[in-house]
């Protein structure tokens, strides 16, 4: 049966990723392409679907993993502050026109600063030769305010036309997204992804106890901190492709797991897939919904995963696990 589900949600993230590709605000047919078309295709509509599908697969699968990991349901991979970290080191970036690596200026400053502060909570969540959940957690939500903070002081003092552009990346705008910025992102998420897939089975284990999963031969703190870096390459790479999209960490893994249950081996690939599917929605809808101004997929996908969740919250218990 779950095979069957997966085969489904691989048939509608092709439809959705075919329908964002062809449908916008200038309507192309597949089967007849001018030269206006073929440029639109390629150099902007395929480059940003394709982007969106991989940002969505990362905070899917990192949603899944840390609710495991953490054992709370409501975490979601912002919650270690890796995002915040890397939204000021980005906005440093736009706001002080930082651009000496040209279309790769912004990017390049958020991953930096994701990576310092993926190494910032690992090592306050460091004890004892091991992660523990609970540090980390405390660690991240704390510098998570502490960034925070230290932005909206950047964007106060900052000039308005710097400041909407930061604004909108921070919320997950696509519209600069072109195929120099794939290659990159490809390769971080998809490490990401194999190492939190190739260690599943340890995430059941951790998720039913510390001394359960030693009792089955798992290095528990060794356990934890691939997973912990699975989460950091694929957050980080997902805030530097297109800046903060909230919801699909926290939602996505919920919705999947009341489809396919709670196995980790099937619950994390199948979350990345449900992850991309919505956030190319959300770019798909943002980009049509006013056109011809855009919306941010962030705040899209912020609209439409919110009431999900409450609907979810009311007609079933998503805060187990």
């Amino acid at each position: 049966m779950s095979k069957i589900k997966i085969s489904l949600l691989i048939t509608i993230s092709i439809i959705i990723f075919l329908i964002s590709i062809f449908w916008g605000s200038r309507l192309i047919n597949p089967f007849y392409l001018n030269d206006i078309d073929r440029e639109i295709l390629l150099s902007i509509r395929l480059p940003r679907v394709i982007v969106a599908m991989l940002m969505g697969m990362a905070l899917g699968a990192s949603g899944a993993i840390l609710q495991g990991l953490l054992k709370n349901p409501l975490a979601d991979p912002y919650i270690l502050g890796i995002s915040s970290g890397a939204s000021l080191s980005a906005a440093l970036g736009l706001l002080f026109g930082f651009y000496s690596f040209g279309i790769f200026s912004i990017p390049l400053t958020a991953f930096i600063g994701a990576s310092l502060v993926s190494i910032i909570v690992g090592a306050f969540g460091w004890k004892r030769a091991g992660l523990w959940p609970e540090r980390l957690l405390l660690a991240g939500i704390g510098l998570s305010f502490l960034f925070h903070a230290i932005l909206m002081l950047l964007i106060s003092i900052s000039t308005d036309e710097r400041l909407r552009i930061a604004l909108l990346w921070m919320y997950g705008d696509l519209s600069m997204i072109d195929w120099s910025l794939i290659p990159y992102g490809l390769v971080l998420i998809t490490t990401g992804l194999f190492i939190s897939i190739f260690r599943a089975k340890a995430l059941n284990a951790l998720i039913l106890g510390d001394e359960f999963a030693h009792s089955l031969g798992f290095s528990v703190h060794r356990e934890r901190l691939f997973f912990f870096i699975s989460i950091a390459l694929m957050t980080s790479a997902s805030v530097s492709l297109g800046g903060m999209v909230g919801f699909i960490g926290l939602l996505i893994p919920h919705i999947m797991r009341f489809f396919i249950g709670a196995d980790s081996r099937i619950l994390i690939p199948a979350s990345a897939i449900g992850g991309g599917i919505l956030l190319c929605l959300a770019d798909f809808i943002g980009k049509i919904i006013m056109s011809p101004m855009e919306i941010p997929s962030g705040i899209i996908a912020a609209i439409i995963g919110s009431p999900y969740f409450l609907y979810l919250l009311r007609r079933r218990d998503v805060l187990s696990l």
